[in-house]
């Protein structure tokens, strides 16, 4: 019996999307408002889905409050109220659009989980616009 959890999770983080190896034309053409100099903040919901079976001795997939304890340490603690070109080793050389941030996230929790348990993670950048990963 396979069943599916969520957790959410709500961090604010800044970024600057800019790639380095265009001219700042093209850069504010392909990026506009999204490449401020100055970066722009975000109010992020995350969504993480597990997935697995029921474990007969507890009725749980995973204990909801370890999952949420590691969402804690590996997401919130690690890039709430940060600038994520600036503050964090994740995206020193990667632009911090939500699709790379979204698999940041999975990679950061997918090490911490059981490997019989599927994961995917759903990334809010504002209330419409949204990524997961895996798709």
């Amino acid at each position: 019996m396979r069943v599916a959890v969520f957790r959410k999770a709500h961090f604010n983080a800044a970024h600057r999307v800019h790639n380095d190896t265009w001219t700042a034309a093209k850069n504010e053409e392909i990026f506009g408002k999204c490449n401020n100099v100055n970066y722009h903040g975000h109010n992020y919901e995350l969504i993480v889905k597990v997935t697995g079976e029921v474990d007969p001795d507890t009725g749980y997939v995973i204990d909801l409050g370890i999952l949420a304890g590691i969402i804690k340490r590996q997401v919130e603690d690690r890039f709430d109220h940060k600038n994520l070109n600036l503050d964090t080793e994740e995206f020193a050389n990667t632009i911090p659009s939500t699709e790379n941030f979204a698999v940041v996230i999975y990679n950061l929790l997918r090490v911490q989980l059981p490997e019989r348990l599927d994961l995917q993670i759903r990334l809010y950048e504002t209330p419409r616009n949204f990524v997961e990963y895996p798709a």
